[in-house]
């Protein structure tokens, strides 16, 4: 075969090509063992103290993930993603593994389990910008709406997977095994993350212009994000959509199903109708490659989830409701790859630490901070209410992208 018809082959799709299939397994390895490791850490925490400390443990993770995550996007963008990445998830299997010992030679004092979810913070706030980075160093523009699908199916097994077998392996050998295995899966991780080769990044505006101090590539970033037409509108609508998202699905579910007397069979089959219609909408996304319209169909998305999960409180059958949690994945899952390809086709490869990290934050740093109202308002105000009041921001956040001209028309590469 002539080097001309080599140069004339249209690029390999994202779901055969070797690179992207490697770093799906290892992010997938690492997600799983994300779940392992909070089912082992939350039941030696229970175990080991009284409820309310044990809530402590597992909360005290999200102060450093949240103060520290726009920093994790300068690092990121400093050394490269691969290398904060590898470095993460090398820091994780050890701490953990250590753990695992530890757990299997005697019970770990409160604080030493607090110490270990306080050093998982950490190591999230340089991981989650770090690995979202990775996508354009090694999949070309038209194929990241592909690898956002494929991403979003690893994200699925994390939460399928990674819980059911932390508790078996707490069965089968205790804490200690659980924490083990979750050892084991980051370490799965490492060898392909090593193997994996990245493109280099183009030489651009914003390598020139990056200043020397820490603090001066954050602002600069920041100015970046705040002046891009698409970019700016499109955080915006991340942070609305989880804040409205969050709260309901992670607090008000459990609260609902114990209204309807649903019980936590019931709470499952909701939550196994949500997984499914993500993971569908992943699946759909990872072959089909490309949606057309990008961006209406992102707050077009968004607004008709807002609908589902308006309705999810007024429903007293259950299996209409797991049919609403089905549309609501479906949709959700849909509008999120969506927005994460879009983010990562529209920024300057240079600043993709950085704008990652604003959006995790969002994401995972802040959104999170609503379970504590939404569970009070439940309880004052009954799920209903609040479940309107929460679709009410999902749709503001979808209406909000259908109203930026830039975002609205906003393409994915073809």
């Amino acid at each position: 075969m002539t080097a001309a018809v080599l140069a004339a082959a249209p690029p390999r799709p994202a779901h055969r090509d070797p690179r992207v299939l490697r770093w799906l397994g290892a992010y997938t390895a690492s997600t799983v063992g994300d779940g392992v490791y909070h089912l082992a850490l939350s039941w030696t925490a229970v175990s080991s103290g009284s409820p309310a400390q044990a809530g402590l443990v597992m909360a005290i993770s999200a102060v450093p993930r949240a103060l520290l995550m726009l920093g994790g996007g300068v690092v990121a963008d400093r050394f490269g993603p691969r290398r904060v990445v590898i470095v993460s998830d090398a820091v994780r299997c050890l701490v953990v593994l250590a753990l695992a010992a530890l757990v299997l030679a005697t019970t770990p004092a409160l604080w030493t389990l607090a110490a270990v979810a306080l050093v998982f913070g950490v190591l999230d706030a340089l991981f989650l910008p770090a690995v979202g980075s990775l996508p354009p160093r090694m999949a070309p523009r038209d194929q990241l709406a592909r690898v956002q699908g494929m991403r979003g199916l690893g994200q699925r097994a994390g939460a399928v997977l990674g819980a059911p077998l932390g508790g078996l392996a707490v069965a089968l050998g205790g804490p200690g095994a659980a924490f083990a295995a979750a050892g084991l899966l980051f370490a799965l991780s490492l060898p392909l993350l090593l193997g994996l080769r990245l493109d280099p990044l183009p030489t651009d505006a914003g390598a020139r212009g990056r200043k020397n101090t820490a603090l001066g590539d954050l602002a600069d970033g920041l100015r970046y994000l705040r002046g891009h037409r698409v970019l700016g509108p499109l955080v915006i609508v991340i942070a609305l959509s989880d804040l409205g998202f969050v709260g309901p699905l992670n607090v008000g579910l459990a609260l609902l199903s114990d209204q309807r007397g649903w019980g936590a069979s019931g709470i499952g089959w909701v939550l196994a109708g949500f997984g499914t219609g993500a993971a569908a909408s992943s699946l759909l996304l990872g072959v089909k490659g490309r949606v057309p319209r990008a961006g209406a169909v992102l707050g077009g998305t968004m607004v008709l989830g807002a609908v589902s999960v308006a309705a999810l409180a007024h429903t007293p059958l259950l299996p209409v409701a797991v049919f609403l949690a089905l549309s609501v994945g479906l949709l959700a899952g849909l509008s999120g790859a969506l927005a994460g390809a879009l983010l990562q086709t529209e920024c300057d490869p240079a600043y993709l630490g950085r704008v990652s990290a604003v959006a995790s934050l969002c994401s995972l740093g802040l959104a999170p901070l609503s379970f504590p109202a939404t569970g009070a308002a439940i309880g004052l105000w009954g799920p209903g209410p609040v479940f309107v009041a929460s679709a009410a921001v999902c749709a503001l956040a979808g209406v909000h992208g259908l109203l930026v001209p830039a975002l609205r028309r906003a393409e994915l590469p073809k």
